[in-house]
């Protein structure tokens, strides 16, 4: 389909918003899995908080718009779903130790606890993100708006708000937790000049 054509299918702000959403789908998918490979060491928290909120200013945007309503009644074959599951089981061995949380299964209707694991979460939205960007990448921008407007709200943006809490805690942890004498030390020595 022409740019054109692809354009007058579903105008010229959603068609911007779906190459930007496309855009970012991508970089979510090659943060992931550049974390999954182990390569990155240290940064692995850091590179997944900017990657998951970065994702979820996108969702935002998902959500802010109108339903985006496809014209068929039925979503066409978007192909097999991406294999996650090496990607997850090398998530979970890189945060071997930090994976797992305790998790609200909704805060307004349900508030029991559920084990959570941040490789699920991060592997969900990537599976959940993949479907629709298989849509774009045929040229349906809006199946592919639509997939990735509904999976927002009810897969990829639960699961992406979880583990942005869990990613933004481990960091506060790793970086403020302290034994009571290095901080009792460091207090003394910003009193006493």
């Amino acid at each position: 389909m022409g740019e054109s054509n692809r354009t007058e299918a579903v105008g010229e702000d959603l068609a911007r918003l779906a190459d930007t959403t496309a855009a970012e789908v991508r970089a979510y998918l090659t943060t992931v899995t550049e974390v999954a490979t182990g390569r990155l060491d240290s940064s692995s928290l850091s590179v997944l908080l900017l990657a998951v909120s970065q994702t979820l200013v996108t969702g935002a945007r998902l959500g802010a718009v109108d339903d985006v309503v496809p014209a068929r009644r039925f979503e066409p074959d978007a192909g097999p779903d991406p294999d996650v599951d090496p990607v997850r089981a090398s998530l979970a061995n890189v945060l071997e130790g930090l994976d797992d949380y305790a998790d609200v299964v909704d805060p307004l209707t349900n508030a029991a606890l559920v084990r959570g694991a941040l490789s699920d979460d991060l592997t969900s939205v990537a599976a959940d993100l993949e479907h629709g960007l298989r849509h774009h990448e045929r040229g349906d921008l809006t199946e592919a708006l639509w997939w990735w407007q509904f999976s927002y709200l009810s897969s990829w943006g639960p699961r992406a708000t979880a583990a942005l809490r869990v990613l933004q805690s481990l960091l506060s942890h790793l970086r403020l937790d302290v034994d009571a004498d290095t901080a009792s030390d460091a207090e003394f020595d910003a009193l006493h000049p």
